[in-house]
């Protein structure tokens, strides 16, 4: 019976009419796994944003896959659809134990590896590729990202692996070739179906000694470190850079402010302000493991590690409500390759619960967009404090 894409959610992440957990790309490289032949234990799968390339390879029987999702939403949207679809996998977390979930269970428990494990989650490290003779991917966005996982192939995986990437063909460019050729000798793009390709890449090459990644880049005294996945990369896009120089001025009438870098990225916000308040209490977090692990470098980087609280987190969930004096926030605009103002609502709803009665909310956004309305709404009373040809920044008030 063929696997049922259609009952895969994208809950926690944001879910429309228009919206879907799976394409025809994901389709195509589990059709490639199953052809191939190769166990599930030397398969790896990167980029599977809601887990319906695992599911469906689990589904077929395959076992002991490997998985890497950037995004702790897509984690706990594959968690979520595993439970449902009655299927047993293990996280392995960096530092943490391995933990195992039963079949019809959320609640996590110490377990070992077994044969009916369905797959294994892991960061992009040694212990998802060692082995792997088959990496399926869905093509991310950025090329800086292309290239790190290509690295990470080339450099982690067995000698003989196989990389199959895949796209959406209006997404897809040749640069995205470009790059997979500086890691792999033989790059063959397949021939496009239900407007998807997929890319051929094999013959691993020889890679420097060190990682690509992190990148890093000084701005005004500030250090900022990127990973490939991190947005804007080292670079301080338009939009932080607006909110940064508000930031650096602000005064706030409390000793020691608990403050919310909300969608850190690479830590800009955070380490600005951390900088010129040394008496603040800030947290950093962020949905994606790859801001995360930039956030970490560029508080190392400005001598902030220890006093900048970095975590990965959906939308500040297990932050404490009403807990913090001001929340500093950059809202997205896309949800993965579409224009959605989806993700940005969230952060705001989850602004206004962090934030306490008579604490503050400092947002930067596009200027078309309607966030102001929605701040209004969702936090309390919104002024604009700085306005640019394309940004706006609004200071909120929580309301009682």
């Amino acid at each position: 019976m063929p696997f049922d894409f259609s009952a895969l959610r994208r809950f926690p992440d944001v879910e429309a009419p228009n919206l879907q957990a799976w394409d025809a790309t994901d389709e195509l490289l589990v059709r490639w796994a199953l052809e191939s032949g190769i166990p599930g234990e030397q398969i790896a799968v990167i980029g599977d944003e809601y887990g319906a390339i695992t599911l469906a390879l689990a589904d077929a029987g395959l076992t002991g896959i490997r998985v890497h999702q950037d995004l702790v939403t897509g984690r706990r949207a594959l968690a979520n659809n595993t439970v449902a679809l009655g299927l047993a996998y293990r996280i392995t977390d960096a530092g943490e134990p391995v933990r195992r979930v039963e079949p019809g269970h959320a609640a996590h428990a110490e377990a070992h590896p077994g044969s009916d494990t369905a797959f294994t989650a892991h960061e992009l490290d040694p212990t998802l590729l060692q082995g792997a003779r088959l990496v399926l991917l869905q093509l991310p966005k950025a090329l800086a990202e292309l290239e790190e996982i290509a690295d990470a192939v080339a450099r982690w995986a067995m000698p003989d692996v196989t990389l199959i990437a895949g796209g959406r063909v209006k997404h897809m460019t040749l640069a995205q070739n470009e790059v997979l050729a500086r890691s792999f000798g033989s790059v063959q793009p397949q021939r496009a179906e239900r407007k998807s390709r997929l890319i051929r890449a094999s013959e691993p090459l020889a890679v420097p000694e060190e990682p690509p990644f992190p990148a890093s880049r000084t701005h005004d005294g500030l250090t900022l470190c990127a990973f490939g996945g991190a947005f804007a990369g080292a670079r301080l896009d338009i939009g932080t850079r607006v909110l940064l120089d508000a930031v650096r001025r602000l005064s706030l009438p409390v000793l020691e402010p608990r403050v919310v870098d909300l969608g850190c990225g690479t830590g800009a916000l955070a380490a600005a302000f951390a900088l010129t308040h040394p008496h603040a209490i800030v947290t950093a977090t962020d949905r994606s493991a790859s801001a995360v692990r930039s956030a970490r470098a560029t508080m190392r980087a400005n001598g902030l590690e220890g006093r900048v609280d970095v975590t990965l987190d959906d939308a500040g969930s297990e932050l404490p409500e009403g807990g913090f004096d001001l929340i500093l926030l950059n809202p997205p605009f896309h949800l993965g390759a579409s224009v959605h103002e989806g993700a940005g609502r969230r952060l705001i709803q989850a602004a206004a619960r962090l934030t306490r009665p008579g604490g503050e909310v400092w947002t930067v956004f596009n200027s078309h967009l309607d966030h102001r309305r929605a701040l209004t709404r969702d936090v309390g009373v919104t002024e604009q404090s700085v306005r640019t040809p394309k940004f706006t920044v609004t200071r909120s008030i929580r309301r009682g």
